[in-house]
C-alpha cells in the first residue's frame, strides 16, 4: 500500500467528525493517561500498607460494587441534569477521592474511600456515551466509538508503563499524579464541551413534553425486552473478556509461567487495539453488523477456549490475538447499537444500564473463574468460555433479526422516537439525530 492510500485512509478515518466529538475524544485520553489505581491498587495495599492479599482483593471487589451502584443513577443524572453537569460531578468527585484515597491507611478508611472510587470513577460513563450519541450522526457512531475506545486504551498502554516508574518511587505521587489528570478532565469539559442534551439545545424537551416521545423512567428501559436482551448479551461476553483479569494470570501461574510472561501475553491486547482498532473499524463499519457480532461473540469464546490448549508463551499470545480480535470488533457496534436502540431524552438511563452490564460482570467474572477453576480445573473454564460465546452468538442472530435496519427511520423518529418497522435482518436500527448538535 503506497503512502498516499495509507494517508488517505487514516484522513477519512478521522474526518466528518465534529469538533466537540473530538475535545471529548481528548478529555478521555488524558483520563486514561492518568490511570494508576486501578492498575496499582493491590500492590500498594500489599507491598506498601501491607494488608494481606484477600484484603486487596476484597477492595478490588469494592471499586467493582461501587461501579455497579453508580450505573444507574449516573444514567439518571445524565437525563435530569445534562451530560455536562454529570461529567463535571463524575471527574471532580473521581479526583478528590483518589487523592484522598493516597493517604489512607486505615483498612475501614481505605474500604469506605475505595467504594467512593468506584462510583466516582464509573459515573462518567453514561455520560460520555450519551454525549457522543447525541453530538454523531448515526452513520458516523460505530466509527466515533472505535476512535474513543482506542483512545482509551491508547492512554492506558502509556499511563501503564509510567505507573510502573511512578510506583517505584512513591505510591502517593501515583494517586495524586491521577487526581490532577483527572481534574485537568473536569476542567477540559467546562472549558470546551457544551451540553448536548437535546431539551439543552434544540427546545426539544418542550416537544416530548407534549407527546413527541413518551417520559423515559428507568421502568422504562427495564421493559423493552429488545434492549434488556443486548444488555443481557452484553453481560454474557463482558464475563467472558474479563477472565483475562484474574482466570488468565492465575491458569498461566498454575502451569509455571512467571508475572513476567503473563505481563507479555496480557501486553499483546493492549498492543493489537492500538494498532488495528482503526483500520479494522474501517473495514467493517457499513458490513453486516449482525454476522460481525456472532463472529465477535465466538471468536471471545472460542479465543478463550483455546487456552486450554496453550503449553507455550506463544500460543498464550496466540489465544489474545484472537479474542482481542473479538474485542475490536465487538466494543464499537455493540455500543453504537445501545446509541441506536436508546430514545434520544433516555440515552442516559439506557447507557446507565448498558454500563450496569459491564459492571455486574467485572464482579460476577473473578468469583465464576476462581471457582470454576478450584472445583473443575482451568480447561473446564476455558470450555466454559466457548459455550457461553456459543450461547452470546445465538443470541445476537436471532436478537438482530428482530432488530430494524440503520438509516431508515421516520421523520417522527428523527424527533426522538426508535422506529420499530419491520426491516430486514442483519442491521441495527436507526437512532433518532438530534436536530442540533455542538461543534
Amino acid at each position: 500500500m503506497s503512502v498516499a492510500r495509507v494517508r488517505r485512509a487514516a484522513k477519512e478515518s478521522v474526518s466528518g467528525l465534529p469538533r466537540a466529538f473530538w475535545w471529548l475524544w481528548a478529555s478521555t485520553l488524558v483520563n486514561r493517561l492518568g490511570a494508576f489505581v486501578s492498575i496499582f491498587l493491590a500492590m500498594f495495599l500489599t507491598a506498601d500498607q501491607g494488608h494481606s492479599a484477600s484484603f486487596a482483593g476484597f477492595v478490588g471487589a469494592l471499586l467493582g460494587l461501587g461501579s455497579v451502584v453508580s450505573s444507574i443513577g449516573a444514567g439518571v443524572m445524565t437525563d435530569r441534569l445534562g451530560r455536562r453537569p454529570t461529567l463535571l460531578i463524575a471527574q471532580a468527585s473521581t479526583a478528590v477521592s483518589v487523592a484522598v484515597l493516597g493517604f489512607m491507611t486505615d483498612p475501614v478508611a481505605i474500604s469506605v474511600v475505595a467504594f467512593v472510587v468506584g462510583m466516582a470513577s464509573n459515573a462518567s460513563r453514561p455520560a460520555v456515551q450519551a454525549m457522543m450519541a447525541d453530538i454523531v450522526a448515526p452513520e458516523d457512531r460505530v466509527r466515533a466509538f472505535a476512535l474513543n475506545y482506542w483512545a482509551i486504551n491508547l492512554g492506558f498502554a502509556i499511563s501503564s508503563v509510567a505507573a510502573g516508574f511512578v510506583a517505584e518511587y512513591s505510591y502517593l505521587i501515583g494517586f495524586l499524579g491521577e487526581a490532577a489528570m483527572t481534574m485537568l478532565c473536569a476542567v477540559l469539559v467546562f472549558v470546551k464541551l457544551p451540553e448536548s442534551r437535546p431539551d439543552a439545545v434544540g427546545g426539544a424537551g418542550a416537544d416530548a413534553a407534549k407527546g413527541g416521545e413518551p417520559a423515559v423512567s428507568m421502568g422504562t428501559v427495564m421493559r423493552d425486552g429488545r434492549f434488556m436482551a443486548v444488555v443481557g448479551l452484553s453481560f454474557l461476553i463482558a464475563v467472558v473478556f474479563l477472565q483475562s483479569q484474574v482466570a488468565l494470570p492465575v491458569a498461566m501461574a498454575d502451569g509455571g509461567f512467571s508475572t513476567k510472561d503473563f505481563g507479555m501475553a496480557i501486553a499483546v491486547n493492549g498492543v493489537l487495539i492500538v494498532a488495528v482498532q482503526i483500520p479494522v473499524t474501517r473495514f467493517i463499519e457499513h458490513r453486516d453488523q449482525r454476522l460481525l457480532l456472532v463472529l465477535a461473540a465466538l471468536l471471545g469464546g472460542y479465543g478463550f477456549g483455546l487456552t486450554a490448549f496453550a503449553g507455550s508463551l506463544a500460543v498464550y499470545m496466540l489465544t489474545v490475538c484472537v479474542w482481542t480480535l473479538a474485542e475490536i470488533i465487538n466494543s464499537p457496534i455493540q455500543m453504537g447499537l445501545v446509541a441506536r436502540l436508546s430514545p434520544v431524552h433516555g440515552r442516559g438511563r439506557y447507557q446507565g444500564m448498558y454500563t450496569l452490564s459491564w459492571s455486574a460482570a467485572s464482579l460476577v467474572a473473578p468469583i465464576a473463574g476462581g471457582t470454576v477453576i478450584d472445583r473443575f480445573g482451568a480447561d473446564a473454564l476455558w470450555a466454559g468460555c466457548a459455550v457461553v460465546g456459543t450461547i452470546t452468538a445465538a443470541g445476537y442472530w436471532v436478537l438482530m433479526r428482530r432488530v430494524p435496519a440503520a438509516g431508515r427511520a421516520t421523520e417522527g423518529s428523527r424527533d426522538g422516537a426508535r422506529d420499530d418497522s419491520p426491516e430486514e435482518p442483519g442491521a441495527v436500527p436507526a437512532a433518532p439525530d438530534p436536530a442540533t448538535s455542538p461543534a
